[in-house]
């Protein structure tokens, strides 16, 4: 842990602090923070440091736009279960991990320092290996808000699979159902696609909300009614309209009105 307090647990004033995050943010501002990039890739390769300090130096570096970070976003992600952190993180609403969520977080927080440093196409890769595991992992409804137009446009194939094999597990026809709400992740997932791709979208989102038409689905599908006015979308909100609660019929009205 000392070399941990030292690589994270001091500001770039040379202050102790034992606020992580205010560090890694931090980071963003202070071009110092290159310095601490090498003891941070010691302590996330080191096999016998906790995984919850492995963990936090991927964030960090991840969030840094490092190359060694998201080699191990990409590493965590084909791994699954057998991450190093894996369930350092745990969802209290679901309890399942959410470690995979706050990677996510990291690399839409480093969309700068990717450009700075420029390591866009490592922080696309690690993104795209995130969404190949979204059908069985929880993101804590964050990975479709954090991928922008560009990343989600490289995206468009592996996320219509992702979302095909989600609706496998939601029917029983394919893996294994997930302990937390698929559903909505998964229409999270078209809402992003939405951006790049309204037709894609709603054929992504309908599959998803004929089989579960949640309220919290039905609410976050939405979102794809605002970012596309394709004939596709507004027959989604047609269907979301018939299905939905007063709620829902509101929403999804007034987003066809303004779309």
């Amino acid at each position: 842990m000392a070399r941990l307090d030292q690589l994270l647990g001091t500001d770039f004033y040379h202050r102790p602090t034992s606020d992580t995050d205010a560090i890694i943010y931090g980071g963003l501002d202070h071009p110092e923070h290159r310095e601490r990039v090498p003891g941070l890739i010691a302590v996330m390769s080191d096999r016998t440091a906790p995984g919850k300090e492995r963990f936090l130096a991927c964030v960090a570096l991840t969030t840094w736009g490092e190359p060694a970070g998201y080699q191990a976003v990409v590493e965590a992600a084909v791994s699954g279960r057998r991450a190093p952190w894996y369930d350092v993180l745990v969802d209290r609403k679901f309890s399942v991990d959410s470690t995979f969520a706050q990677l996510a977080v990291a690399l839409g927080d480093s969309r700068e320092m990717a450009e700075e440093k420029r390591t866009v196409a490592q922080r696309d890769s690690a993104f795209q290996a995130l969404v190949r595991i979204a059908d069985t992992e929880y993101f804590e409804d964050q990975l479709g808000d954090l991928m922008d137009e560009s990343t989600v446009r490289l995206l468009l194939t592996d996320i219509a699979e992702t979302v095909d094999r989600g609706v496998g597990s939601l029917t029983g026809t394919g893996g294994v159902r997930p302990r937390f709400d698929l559903a909505t992740q998964l229409v999270d997932l078209a809402c992003a696609v939405a951006l790049a791709d309204g037709v894609l979208a709603a054929r992504l989102a309908t599959t998803v909300l004929e089989i579960e038409p949640t309220r919290r689905a039905l609410v976050h599908g939405v979102t794809v009614l605002h970012r596309s006015g394709a004939p596709e979308v507004r027959r989604l909100g047609a269907y979301m309209i018939a299905v939905g609660d007063e709620r829902v019929r509101g929403m999804a009205t007034d987003a066809l009105r303004t779309a």
